[in-house]
């Protein structure tokens, strides 16, 4: 009777954990960049900072998409390029941001990747480049495979004939792939 008790409470607040830990970790994940956000600002109002930072970011952007302040953009662009470490590191961020938002999104292609010749081990990731021709490399295409669980992911040069077109929406796609094949599934 007693352990059947303790075995009750054990599966209860597992149960619970199961419910309470994803919402404590999600708030805790976004008060953390909210704090972060806002304090990159010395702007002693809570929330403001954020506000500000979003405000200007708004206004480069409409800046940037007016006639006449299009050339002043470039130019700066253009002067960034030309600093060694500078370019590297600003062209590195520039196209991982706009791989995912912008005019030139790069994960919207999920493929399956053949990693045997039966044909009974894939795995699934986004292809970023199909032609490689550029690089001497016919016949060949890139795909990015993220890691599950993690915010990284490697980037592999594949045979075509080893590549599957697989029909899904990609934003499921990259959901199966970051939660390990856990979640996403239902809306494929």
């Amino acid at each position: 009777m007693r352990q059947k008790i303790i075995t009750k409470i054990a599966a209860y607040f597992f149960r619970g954990l199961l419910f309470v830990a994803p919402i404590a970790f999600t708030i805790l994940v976004i008060q953390a960049v909210f704090t972060w956000l806002d304090g990159l600002l010395p702007v002693n109002i809570p929330g403001l900072g954020i506000l500000i930072l979003a405000s200007a970011i708004i206004g480069v952007g409409y800046l940037g998409s007016t006639y006449f302040m299009k050339p002043f953009f470039e130019l700066f662009e253009q002067f960034i390029t030309k600093v060694p470490l500078l370019s590297l590191i600003y062209n590195s961020i520039k196209d991982l941001i706009g791989a995912f938002v912008g005019d030139k999104k790069k994960f919207n292609q999920p493929v399956m990747v053949q990693f045997d010749e039966a044909g009974k081990i894939f795995k699934p990731g986004f292809i970023t480049q199909s032609e490689l021709e550029k690089v001497k490399m016919q016949g060949f295409c890139s795909v990015y495979m993220p890691h599950s669980y993690n915010f990284s992911g490697n980037i592999l040069v594949v045979k075509n004939e080893l590549v599957h077109e697989w029909n899904v929406n990609s934003t499921n796609a990259m959901k199966f792939i970051v939660s390990g094949g856990v979640s996403g599934i239902d809306d494929m």
